[in-house]
């Protein structure tokens, strides 16, 4: 009920503002909404157009990998005209139907994700009333709502963690004493260097902590 309250106090304070007010702003791309003393961040989740397409890449093509790999059973009175193509034929129908599966599985799960809209919520900064607020949607069960709750006054800095190589991760955090570092964003982000600086800056900037880069 705590959660479900906070939620509809979100949603209530986004939409009962004019959009016309010279006391705040509204940022359409990053989904974000920000006052004098409040700051709001919409986190969109799972529900993004490259989980959308690799959810249809990966139904489609493991579609196409089990029909070709049903298919050598279903054929194999007219392949017992050729024994010398037996061994080499079945085999590669089992591994393609392996394959079909497998990835009908993976897709099943990126299709449920999205559906869940898994990682999606919000980050509310209160500066009037010192409190920060962090909602996201997980997996059905005990965890599909998660919600934290932390004084403002206890957040000692704004980290960005960069690695950079093949697999470059730029993720952002907030250090609070005593409950280490809390993720603001996701590992699959992949945002710039240029837009975590930014946002690491006017968030450091909003709650008047030091930045700390590592």
């Amino acid at each position: 009920m705590r959660v479900t309250s906070e939620t509809k106090k979100v949603k209530s304070n986004f939409f009962g503002y004019s959009l016309n007010s010279n006391k705040m702003q509204l940022d359409l791309v990053c989904m974000s909404w920000r006052s004098e003393s409040i700051w709001i961040e919409f986190i969109v989740g799972s529900r993004k157009t490259s989980n959308f397409c690799w959810a249809f890449i990966l139904f489609f093509g493991s579609l196409g990998f089990l029909l070709v790999g049903t298919s050598s059973y279903l054929g194999r009175n007219l392949i017992s005209l050729f024994p010398s193509q037996q061994i080499v034929f079945f085999p590669q129908g089992i591994v393609m139907s392996f394959y079909g599966i497998a990835g009908l599985f993976i897709s099943s799960y990126l299709w449920c994700t999205i559906f869940w809209n898994v990682g999606s919520g919000y980050d509310r900064f209160d500066r009037k009333e010192g409190i920060v607020c962090i909602f996201r949607w997980g997996f059905p069960g005990k965890n599909r709502r998660i919600f934290l709750r932390f004084l403002m006054k206890d957040i000692q800095s704004i980290r960005i963690e960069v690695k950079e190589g093949i697999y470059a991760r730029r993720v952002l955090y907030m250090e609070i004493r005593g409950q280490g570092a809390v993720p603001l964003t996701r590992t699959d982000e992949n945002l710039t260097p240029r837009e975590i600086e930014q946002k690491a800056a006017e968030l450091a900037y909003f709650l008047r902590v030091p930045i700390e880069v590592f």
